[in-house]
């Protein structure tokens, strides 16, 4: 008998029906850390979906960490700035990489030191910089050359980004939200660095949390959150959530295999 009360205490609460409202149709996509291959191929099987379904208000968001890692950064982020001004409601949410390369472009040779321990010399080289010089430069010598080869409308873009989303009974963040807080009372930078005190956490959120950050094989979906980093840069599977009504199902590429780096 108290083995069976032990069981039942055990179990975790089930949760409601997550809903967004009717007429929309939203695709979350997951951690792109400059594979515009992997980009260009999901963005093509999201157009295809949304095509063979029935006519929507089609969102897109991206969940943060577009850059670093791999070979393409650059040409990511003007290839999600050329969605934001075309006829597709896209939205962006910040990335602690994108934060930590927006305070180096604001002059932090700290930040860019940070930025180049987890994949950042892969972004300077997007912009143009040549490799031997990259390598041979100090800190401070490859921001000074840096600096101008990042365009105005870079700069721009990355200044705008989001820290949290709401539609419906989801909120998109980067990382993962601090349990226990609200979520109008969330921390910048609890959204874009939070990991084990999120992943961990069982309670109900008040909404279901679509997050990345945090890479694993598969997407995994847990009553209160859905991890959707299904490590793009490495693995070559960058994964989109699709949320319609009280449906959701995941699209993701198969392409070639990136390089591995540090996780952060």
């Amino acid at each position: 008998m108290l083995e069976r009360l032990r069981n039942i205490l055990s179990k975790p609460k089930s949760l409601p029906r997550r809903q967004i409202p009717e007429g929309r149709r939203v695709y979350a996509i997951g951690d792109i850390h400059g594979r515009l291959d992997l980009l260009d191929d999901l963005l093509a099987r999201i157009a295809a979906d949304h095509a063979a379904r029935p006519p929507a208000q089609q969102t897109l968001i991206f969940l943060g960490d577009l850059i670093d890692r791999g070979p393409h950064s650059a040409a990511v982020i003007d290839r999600v700035i050329a969605l934001q001004r075309s006829e597709i409601d896209t939205r962006v949410l910040m990335g602690n990489h994108e934060e930590v390369f927006l305070k180096a472009l604001n002059g932090s040779v700290d930040a860019l030191r940070l930025l180049c321990r987890f994949g950042g010399r892969e972004t300077i080289l997007s912009y143009g910089m040549d490799a031997a010089a990259y390598d041979r430069a100090d800190y401070a010598e490859v921001l000074q050359e840096l600096s101008p080869l990042v365009p105005d409308s870079h700069r721009a873009f990355l200044a705008q980004l989001e820290d949290r989303i709401e539609i419906g009974d989801y909120t998109f963040v980067h990382a993962g939200i601090r349990p226990g807080v609200a979520l109008a009372d969330q921390k910048p930078n609890d959204l874009r660095w939070i990991r084990d005190d999120f992943i961990t956490s069982s309670a109900d959120f008040g909404s279901c949390i679509v997050h990345g950050h945090t890479i694993t094989p598969e997407v995994v979906e847990r009553p209160n959150r859905i991890g959707i980093d299904t490590g793009a840069y490495a693995t070559g599977r960058l994964s989109a959530l699709a949320l319609a009504a009280g449906e959701r199902w995941i699209l993701s590429t198969e392409g070639a295999l990136g390089t591995s780096a540090d996780v952060d």
